[in-house]
């Protein structure tokens, strides 16, 4: 029932959309990570079991998709129009993860941006777009993200959005080899404004 009436699901706001991760997005996905591997690197999960390694990417579209169905998770990429191709190119990737109902009804979000189109306001507008669909259409209460202190561009997307800050959790994820700290930012329902926050968002810019 979940899945029927909340997924798939595209979103969108002016040129920039969010839709479906699929299996065949593998070739310009992995173009992306490689022409980014600089980039994200420093910020990328890692897995600390010994030989363990990261899921291949129909292993993650896999996953993704059946955790979709499930109602546990969201995940998207993002793309944007551009007027000199036929078909809208990949951005960046969103993930609204750990999704938990009943009491709780909260989740995590994840993203990350090509470089080349970091700093024209695609973190901001992807992340407040999909969080207002969340609340608004999924019924969820509190949007969580967490962000390693030292990247200054994420924190500046929850700063432009009004997260609010929870706190430092020390060694809380596994990044790029070692056990990181990260800040805690985290929004609920009442905390956004009658406009959505993506309305606010826009209005700002």
């Amino acid at each position: 029932m979940w899945a029927s009436g909340l997924w798939p699901v595209t979103l969108r706001s002016g040129d920039l959309a969010l839709r479906p991760l699929r299996m065949p997005d593998r070739a310009e996905w992995m173009a992306v990570r490689a022409r980014n591997r600089d980039w994200l690197e420093p910020w990328e999960a890692s897995n600390p079991q010994p030989g363990g390694a990261l899921p291949t990417f129909r292993d993650m579209v896999r996953s993704l998709t059946r955790q979709a169905r499930e109602g546990s998770a969201l995940p998207f990429v993002v793309t944007l129009d551009d007027p000199h191709q036929r078909s809208s190119p990949i951005v960046g990737q969103l993930t609204v993860s750990s999704i938990v109902w009943g009491s709780a009804l909260m989740a995590t979000l994840g993203y990350w941006v090509d470089r080349e189109h970091a700093g024209r306001g695609i973190a901001p507008t992807a992340v407040a777009l999909t969080t207002d669909h969340c609340f608004r259409e999924m019924g969820l209460h509190r949007m969580e993200i967490n962000i390693r202190p030292e990247n200054a561009p994420s924190l500046r997307v929850v700063e432009k959005l009004g997260f609010r800050y929870e706190g430092l959790r020390p060694r809380y994820l596994h990044i790029n080899g070692a056990w990181a700290d990260h800040e805690s930012f985290a929004l609920t329902a009442e905390e956004v404004p009658a406009e959505g926050l993506l309305g606010r968002w826009l209005a700002t810019r």
